[in-house]
């Protein structure tokens, strides 16, 4: 990468944090460019060099955050290879996935707030349907979960430690999250052995 394109980068990195700051004041559809160049340090003709609209600088960002959390996963050593993964890798309930998790969670705390108060600007069911599709269908379907089953088995473990994930965000990441860890898996039935 050239010292210009870092650059670029750089700026589009500082106009995603800046709508992000000012999400957490006040409702997007009252942003302005005005504001997000203010609170980047840009100028108006530097957002018009990277974005045609307040929507483009949106979506930008709710990449960010996507690129950031797959980082996350990757860096952590918890890349989550579906077609290769055994029975017991794909319980993906475990310390080895749910602490690059909860690292990324407590360090992006705002950013959760953000999706929860405001999912569907975050397109928030649009991301957990991709998920369901791509990692967790493959999952359930290798511990021979009826295909009829499937969405009421995803929907009842995902929204529980979803939930309780949100609440470790709501009471600001206090507890240690290895603590939160222990606490999920408590709350799984352990498969019976046959």
């Amino acid at each position: 990468m050239n010292k210009n394109e870092s650059k670029y980068l750089n700026t589009a990195r500082c106009m995603d944090e800046a709508l992000l700051l000012l999400l957490q004041k006040k409702d997007y559809k009252y942003i302005t460019v005005k504001e997000v160049c203010k609170k980047a340090g840009v100028n108006r003709s530097t957002f018009y060099l990277h974005y045609e609209s307040m929507d483009d600088l949106l979506r930008e960002s709710v990449e960010m955050i996507n690129r950031r959390f797959r980082d996350a996963f990757v860096n952590g050593g918890a890349e989550f290879d579906v077609k290769g993964a055994s029975k017991e890798e794909s319980f993906l309930v475990t310390p080895k996935y749910l602490t690059p998790y909860l690292a990324f969670v407590k360090e992006n705390k705002n950013v959760f707030r953000l999706m929860k108060e405001k999912g569907g600007l975050f397109k928030t069911e649009e991301t957990f349907e991709k998920m369901y599709k791509n990692v967790f269908l493959p999952v359930l379907k290798r511990f021979g979960v009826a295909a009829e089953d499937q969405p009421y088995v995803f929907a009842y473990y995902f929204s529980g430690v979803l939930a309780v994930i949100m609440k470790w965000v709501e009471l600001d990441c206090k507890k240690p999250a290895d603590e939160v860890i222990a606490l999920i898996a408590g709350f799984l039935p352990v498969e019976s052995e046959k």
